[in-house]
């Protein structure tokens, strides 16, 4: 058998994988990993499932009803999310969760603002998604860059 694994068939590196398994283990009868490894795999399968999951958790938001919504932001951020003071930042195009999160921080009191507080602590879990779905589906093109 070829030693070289860049050259070696399929079954040629199951049976000399099996080879080694057995060889290490002389109890071992079967080729199947050993219990640690397979434990490793399903706990990184596990997490791996855990972080898609998580990254999806909060519903879609309705781009309508957010932009509806929207009206009551437009003096700080403009209805385009672009901001009009210079204490407010700019909200057009930041990615859905990331304002999900802020606005939940905002109503939680978890993050600290006087103005954003007060409208924050009025909105409900769905206007947060709505409101976040809008703001993120705005679309941000760079016209020029200084010096360039």
């Amino acid at each position: 058998m070829d030693c070289d694994p860049h050259r070696m068939t399929l079954a040629q590196r199951r049976h000399r994988l099996g080879s080694t398994l057995l060889a290490a283990d002389p109890q071992r009868t079967t080729s199947a990993p050993p219990p640690g490894r397979r434990r490793r795999c399903a706990t990184l399968l596990l997490a791996g499932a855990l972080v898609l999951a998580a990254s999806s958790v909060h519903a879609a938001g309705d781009v309508n009803a957010g932009r509806a919504k929207a009206l009551m932001c437009q003096a700080c951020h403009g209805v385009d999310g672009m901001s009009k003071v210079p204490d407010a930042p700019n909200i057009a195009g930041q990615a859905e969760p990331y304002l999900v999160v802020q606005l939940q921080a905002f109503k939680s009191g978890a993050r600290k603002s006087e103005a954003m507080s007060v409208v924050a602590s009025t909105l409900s879990e769905k206007e947060i998604d709505d409101l976040a779905a809008y703001f993120a589906a705005i679309e941000i093109k760079v016209v020029r860059i200084p010096g360039g």
